[in-house]
């Protein structure tokens, strides 16, 4: 179900927005607009959908225009055309044109946003901090405790509850300003760059932190950032924008492997393969591999064979002629308790992580299963294609 609707949005700064706006119809360029009108275009003809439970990464440069997109959602910046459709229960709310009782409505009860500068409230404890929302909302002080309370455990500051922002450090703050989103009990989080101020170990614990609640909430997240590993990392889509424009919108592995520009070509030609790919993009398909005795060849050098049944089952496996055992994988499963020597089978959604995890604890390929059919093979030609960065030819293959 669709949580967000964005059609044909232009935001547009300044005194001068009918004339800017038809500038824009007629293709002039940010720069041009800025010299006629003195008007700033913030994002120009974006049109996206979000569905609900997904985490859309907005992100780019500085001055692309994410900030200026995710701002519109909750109308902090003013829409100067197009549509932007909010979920409110079973319909959908235009934030361009709703009246001022819809919209504190759907800022107070269906968008809650997470700031870079934490916007705590040094005079109120950090219980009272994450509690100030729900006071808005008109509940009592009991109430709004207990939910408080419940989101600082959830975060791992229950113990902090009493204590005062400028006791606590930069990726605490950051986490009472989750808990006090979490505790709105909103379906949409807005989130501008919040963890771009912290350091790098905090940062990448905080985003684990991020994807291991939203498994157990299921929010609707937007979030700004403009790092593209980070993006990659906790995206469920993202969408690129350049000066003011969305450029390609998709999955991150669809991204990585198939960028629409030379810009997002140039974005993405250094990120971490390990955060993004899939064993299906990098897999040799079965099709490309030796037969030998009616049995699949994996690896020639030491004679690694895999033999299957009508249906494509694999139904065994031998190295040197002796029987290998055979272990069938899920993610999620403990990698480090697999026994040495054992084909692991596992779906081609398999992370590049997992399954280097799996070839290296193993020493044998990975086989890779679809409705329980083998339909390829990740050996160590199909890593070392993507950690060079060559993995457009290795999918292609």
């Amino acid at each position: 179900m669709t949580a967000v609707t964005i059609r044909n949005l232009d935001v547009v700064f300044g005194g001068n927005v009918a004339q800017s706006l038809q500038l824009l119809d007629k293709g002039k360029t940010r720069q041009e607009i800025i010299d006629d009108t003195g008007d700033v275009v913030g994002v120009h003809d974006a049109s996206i959908e979000v569905q609900q439970g997904e985490i859309c990464v907005l992100m780019g440069l500085s001055g692309s225009g994410k900030s200026s997109l995710l701002r519109a959602v909750n109308s902090l910046n003013p829409i100067s055309r197009g549509e932007l459709l909010v979920r409110d229960g079973d319909q959908m709310v235009d934030m361009a044109s709703c009246d001022a009782t819809t919209l504190r409505h759907m800022r107070t009860h269906r968008v809650s946003m997470v700031f870079q500068k934490f916007a705590l409230m040094p005079w109120l404890s950090v219980l009272d901090n994450v509690a100030f929302g729900l006071e808005m909302q008109g509940l009592g002080k009991t109430e709004r405790r207990a939910q408080a309370m419940e989101k600082l455990e959830m975060v791992g500051l229950a113990e902090w509850k009493d204590k005062y922002p400028h006791e606590l450090s930069g990726g605490m703050q950051q986490r009472v300003g989750l808990a006090r989103a979490f505790a709105m009990d909103s379906d949409i989080l807005l989130m501008d760059e919040p963890f771009s101020a912290l350091d790098p170990l905090i940062r990448s614990q905080l985003q684990d932190e991020l994807i291991e609640l939203q498994q157990r909430l299921n929010k609707t997240i937007l979030f700004v950032s403009h790092d593209l590993d980070e993006a990659l990392k906790i995206g469920t889509n993202i969408a690129i924008m350049e000066s003011a424009r969305i450029i390609q919108h998709g999955k991150p592995e669809d991204i990585v492997l198939n960028p629409a520009t030379a810009y997002v070509e140039d974005f993405v030609a250094h990120t971490n393969p390990l955060n993004v790919l899939r064993g299906r993009s990098l897999m040799t398909d079965i099709s490309q591999l030796e037969q030998l005795d009616q049995m699949l060849v994996l690896n020639r050098n030491e004679n690694t064979c895999v033999s299957t049944n009508d249906a494509g089952q694999v139904v065994a496996a031998s190295r040197q002629g002796q029987p290998l055992p055979l272990h069938h994988w899920n993610e999620g499963d403990e990698v480090d308790a697999l026994p040495e020597d054992t084909l692991v089978m596992a779906t081609p959604e398999i992370s590049m992580r997992d399954a280097i995890g799996i070839r290296y604890r193993t020493g044998q390929p990975v086989l890779l299963n679809e409705s329980d059919s083998l339909v390829g093979v990740l050996s160590d030609k199909d890593f070392y294609h993507a950690l060079l960065g060559k993995h457009f030819s290795a999918s292609a293959a």
